[in-house]
């Protein structure tokens, strides 16, 4: 039992459903009772009309027989009055008193105990009645009339009703607390697993799951709490994998920059212009790493900032691809160009940084023997610029993760940390501006980024939502 009563919170629902049925099986009583006096009155009410009625009706049949009032004929009266319990006066059309039951000698006396025997309870107030005969008023009865009472069966029934209410209000308490206890277990049960599931999650237990038991909203909210896990267990594989992908990237360029310099320390091999070219080389490599790295964490850390500023992108994509031609010519690919004269509003740096990403995307995915398109277009208010390759193209499934931090397709034949293309949506999302892409396996791939030009508001496209990289089929 003590089990049963373990936690405030189901303590608490208990208790609201034992009060609920209480509190329901008393308003019940209420409104039964009050339903009772209710009719009770309207009974008693009609009770005290009719003898009204009765008195009126008789006193004008006097009045109709006698052509007139006869204080001698209406004492023939006072018996009838008598049995009512009534106490009656009348009085002619101006007023004047014709005839009481006090003038025919009832002692009133004998009223109260006539009253008092056949239970009609007091005299009411006393009422004027217009007496009328053939449409006209020859006098007004003055009439007190017994209030009545509530007959003694009447008030036994209410009485074992009430009791009925009282025990049933009894019975639905303990009812409606065992409900709800069972309720409240039910209730907390999941809420205890999702505590002790958060616990562990909390300590650096990431296995740890609940189970989801049904569909209402703390079944939701278990299903929620289990796709969080997932993806928190998820976000610390990726964690590990970025680490030692990131270890590896770092320490190939350092394994190479080392045994270099110590063969030319050894004096195995000279400073020719080609080891220093090796040795800068790998130094822009590590350069471009540490400097996405740094991308990302000041993205994070909601530091990042831009100096905007009117830039022509066809002549900054232009110098761009004309920098990178010679790579792309070692890796016999063909670079080709298509580029609209278009000025936007953004930093120069950071839009040289989305152009090398791509194009360094591409290079890493298309063989040799491939071609590498580079499009820009004025769209109106947006400026678009396209990237296009005859690479092996991207899974369906991966194609919404292609911008996701640390994600590397397994298409990739190519060493790389994953994270270029998360820099690209970053920085065009800083810039107001969005990037897609369209791909399909065997056919190539297209990155699609739109940026605002220099005369269109910072706004996202109104057909994407700000600010978010998305992947379309």
């Amino acid at each position: 039992m003590r089990s049963l009563f373990s936690g405030r919170y189901t303590r608490r629902l208990a208790a609201a459903f034992a009060v609920i049925g209480i509190g329901g099986a008393m308003l019940t009583a209420v409104l039964v009772n009050t339903a009772f006096q209710a009719r009770f009155t309207d009974f008693l009410t009609s009770q005290q009309q009719a003898r009204q009625d009765q008195l009126v009706t008789l006193v004008a049949a006097d009045y109709r027989r006698n052509g007139g009032w006869n204080p001698q004929s209406l004492n023939q009266l006072a018996p009838t009055v008598t049995m009512t319990g009534s106490e009656a006066e009348v009085r002619d059309a101006a007023g004047r008193s014709m005839w009481s039951l006090a003038a025919a000698d009832v002692d009133p006396a004998t009223l109260a105990m006539h009253r008092t025997m056949m239970g009609t309870g007091d005299l009411g107030p006393p009422r004027e009645l217009p007496i009328t005969v053939d449409g006209t008023r020859v006098g007004t009865l003055v009439v007190r009339v017994p209030q009545g009472a509530v007959p003694a069966i009447d008030q036994d029934f209410r009485n074992s009703v009430n009791g009925l209410l009282a025990v049933g209000s009894l019975v639905a308490g303990l009812v409606a607390l065992a409900v709800g206890l069972i309720f409240a277990r039910r209730a907390a049960t999941p809420i205890a697993d999702l505590t002790g599931a958060a616990n562990d999650l909390a300590a650096g237990r990431r296995e740890s799951r609940v189970t989801v038991a049904s569909t209402d909203e703390i079944g939701q909210l278990s299903a929620s709490f289990n796709a969080m896990a997932d993806q928190v267990e998820r976000e610390d594989e990726l964690r590990r994998m970025f680490t030692a992908d990131v270890a590896h990237e770092l320490r190939t360029p350092l394994a190479i920059l080392r045994s270099q310099l110590e063969a030319v320390q050894d004096g195995v091999s000279q400073p020719t212009p080609q080891v220093i070219a090796s040795l800068h080389d790998e130094t822009v490599r590590l350069s471009r790493l540490v400097a996405d790295l740094e991308t990302l964490a000041s993205a994070d850390a909601a530091t990042f900032t831009l100096d905007r500023r009117p830039t022509s992108l066809n002549a900054l994509i232009r110098d761009l691809t004309s920098g990178l031609a010679e790579r792309f010519t070692e890796a016999g690919l063909d670079l080709r160009t298509d580029l609209a004269q278009v000025t936007v509003d953004g930093d120069p740096d950071r839009l040289r940084q989305i152009g090398t990403n791509l194009l360094t995307n591409a290079r890493k995915f298309v063989t040799s023997g491939g071609t590498v398109t580079v499009t820009l277009r004025d769209d109106g208010d947006w400026a678009e610029l396209q990237v296009t390759d005859t690479g092996p193209g991207i899974a369906p499934d991966e194609l919404p993760r292609v911008f996701e931090r640390f994600f590397r397709s397994r298409t990739a034949h190519a060493g790389g940390s994953g994270i270029g293309l998360a820099v690209v949506a970053e920085l065009v999302a800083a810039h107001g501006g969005h990037v897609t892409v369209d791909s399909e396996l065997g056919h190539g791939t297209t990155f699609r980024v739109r940026l605002p030009t220099v005369h269109a508001p910072r706004a996202a496209d109104p057909s994407q939502r700000h600010g978010v990289a998305t992947g379309t089929t």
